[in-house]
C-alpha cells in the first residue's frame, strides 16, 4: 500500500459547488479511479486559506500516473476548472506533500 498526499486551492466562494460536484461524481470516473488502484481517497478543506488537502491510499501496483491520459479525467478537469486554479491542460494546480510524521508505520484504511 502506498500513500500519496497533495494540496490544491479552491477559488473563494466555491466551497458549496465543489462539494456538490463531488457528491455527484460521475460513476464512470469513480470506477476509473478504483480501477487505477485507488483504495481510499479523501479531500479536506482549510476554509481560511482556501486550501484543499487530498490523501490517497494506493495499491502497490497502481495506475494513477496514467489517469491524465484518460478522456473522462480530462473532461472532469474541464468541468472543475472554473472552481479552482488550473494548469493549461485544465488539471488542477497541485503540490505533492511530503510525509513528515506517522504514528502508525503502516496504516491500512
Amino acid at each position: 500500500m502506498q500513500i500519496r498526499a497533495f494540496r490544491m486551492s479552491l477559488n473563494p466562494g466555491q466551497e458549496v459547488e465543489y462539494q456538490r460536484r463531488h457528491a455527484e461524481i460521475w460513476p464512470d470516473l469513480a470506477e476509473l479511479l478504483k480501477a487505477s488502484g485507488i483504495r481510499w481517497y479523501r479531500i479536506f478543506l482549510d476554509r481560511e486559506h482556501h486550501a484543499l488537502f487530498a490523501l490517497m491510499f494506493l495499491e502497490d501496483e497502481h495506475q494513477v500516473d496514467c489517469l491524465p491520459e484518460q478522456a473522462i479525467m480530462q473532461k472532469w478537469w474541464e468541468y472543475m476548472a472554473d472552481l479552482m486554479p488550473a494548469n493549461a491542460d485544465k488539471s488542477p494546480v497541485s503540490v505533492d506533500l511530503e510525509e513528515m510524521f506517522s504514528l502508525y508505520p503502516q496504516v491500512m484504511p
